[in-house]
């Protein structure tokens, strides 16, 4: 991007909290990105620690379980480590997040066709708890997002409100949600429609929520997360979280 299109996206992105760019990724790159992926689903998925991976509470047909969530991805492939050092996107995420980009996650949300769940409401800032908040997700779709297969849903602007109230949820791989819900007559929501190698960057105090998978279609995104060097983890914001996720998984293993 040039100098000048990098300024006019680091100020739609500070007034709306997000900002789309097209074809982040296309053609040759995305095909790999693919192949690596299913390396990832059927060689290395079945054996990374049970955190790091979370499946849909509805069962397929079959009798199995699809894959929701596949987390902390850079820690056991060094070829999703090595594409979140893309030169092309730690140029823009700099901007975006004032200052050098250190990488905080590579995720997969994989919203499978028909039992893909809906995620509430929530501020990525809930779980990170950074100060400042100079924190964001690429969220790039490896399948075209539509309202029919569960695209996240965007509230324009809200990322300059702060970190609202947290608590704990049920949702499985999205554990901290929103203590009350907003009135939807207040906010200003957008669809995030995507193209298939398109990406969404969203600012870590940004409300946003999705729909369950009502389609017979897949909605993969692939999220690279970041965060500026400067930034500091508030304690007891982290503390609050970490007890909650805690007392989740004494009770999923007592069930």
């Amino acid at each position: 991007m040039s100098p000048a299109s990098l300024q006019e996206a680091k100020r739609q992105y500070d007034q709306d909290g997000f900002l789309k760019v097209q074809q982040l990724f296309s053609g040759t790159r995305l095909t790999e990105i693919e192949e690596q992926l299913t390396l990832y689903t059927e060689q290395i998925a079945p054996h990374v620690p049970a955190d790091d991976i979370v499946y849909e509470s509805e069962s397929l047909p079959n009798g199995g379980r699809a894959i929701r969530n596949l987390w902390r991805m850079e820690n056991h492939s060094r070829y999703f480590r090595e594409l979140a050092k893309s030169e092309d996107v730690l140029q823009l995420v700099a901007m975006l997040v004032n200052g050098e980009p250190v990488l905080m996650g590579v995720e997969l949300f994989a919203k499978p066709p028909r039992v893909g769940s809906a995620v509430p409401y929530h501020q990525d800032n809930g779980y990170f708890n950074l100060t400042p908040p100079d924190a964001l997700t690429c969220w790039l779709a490896l399948d075209a997002s539509s309202l029919e297969n569960g695209c996240v849903h965007y509230a324009r602007g809200t990322h300059s409100r702060g970190l609202w109230p947290h608590k704990a949820t049920n949702v499985p791989g999205n554990s901290w949600g929103l203590a009350a819900p907003p009135d939807p007559a207040t906010l200003d929501e957008v669809p995030g429609i995507l193209a298939r190698g398109d990406a969404m960057l969203h600012h870590c105090c940004l409300l946003h929520r999705s729909e369950p998978n009502r389609s017979d279609r897949a909605r993969r995104g692939l999220l690279l997360v970041y965060r500026g060097a400067h930034c500091q983890i508030d304690p007891i914001g982290m503390a609050n979280y970490k007890a909650a996720a805690d007392a989740i998984r004494a009770r999923a293993k007592a069930q």
